[in-house]
């Protein structure tokens, strides 16, 4: 079997790969994800197109160091056309979540395979979620349940946990949401000797 090193420190993404049977590595890109937000948007890049640089950079960067197959992964949030970041505190969660209460946002999920420093394969996926009209009462209590844990998703919410109370619907993959696209992942790792075909 071909080496896999994800290119990220999210749990999250482990967790996808493990659950799937995936074999892997973590190796951290230390890619300035700032400076390429930045770069690209400048370019009059999307949060979509953001997302997708970030991916291949990650994964370009630890290749480029490391024998194998690697994955680098990233997922952005736009809103009203612009893109959002991670809450840095409770209070901006609060206010992030207040302002998207009862609309639609994007999230779109990025993840690139490269090997030797060049990237073989990329896909972005897509998906609108629509956050229902929940009262105050209820983000309070939410945020109690969820404290610092919910500063680790650019949406402030794990669908995977409490976080499936605040939509009033979703459209899109699954593990997209979570921020990893599997399933055409895994199509890249069957082919290139990752996985048991």
């Amino acid at each position: 079997m071909s080496r896999v090193i994800l290119a990220s420190q999210s749990a999250a993404r482990s967790q996808i790969l493990a659950g799937a049977g995936v074999n892997f590595e973590k190796i951290v890109s230390g890619v300035d994800e700032d400076l390429v937000k930045t770069r690209i948007q400048g370019e009059g890049g999307s949060p979509k197109a953001v997302a997708q640089a970030l991916a291949e950079i990650k994964a370009m960067t630890v290749s480029a160091a490391q024998p194998g197959l690697v994955i680098g992964a990233d997922q952005t949030l736009e809103f009203e056309g612009a893109l959002y970041d991670k809450a840095l505190d409770r209070a901006e969660a609060r206010a992030r979540l207040l302002a998207l209460r009862g609309k639609p946002h994007f999230l779109h999920s990025a993840v690139a395979l490269a090997l030797d420093g060049e990237v073989l394969w990329s896909e972005t996926a897509c998906a609108t979620l629509t956050l229902r009209d929940f009262s105050e009462a209820f983000l309070d209590h939410y945020l109690d349940l969820e404290g610092d844990d919910l500063l680790g998703s650019v949406g402030c919410y794990r669908l995977e946990g409490p976080g499936a109370q605040l939509f009033a619907a979703i459209e899109g993959d699954y593990f997209a949401i979570l921020g990893l696209p599997l399933i055409g992942l895994l199509h890249q790792l069957r082919q290139r000797g990752a996985l048991i075909p």
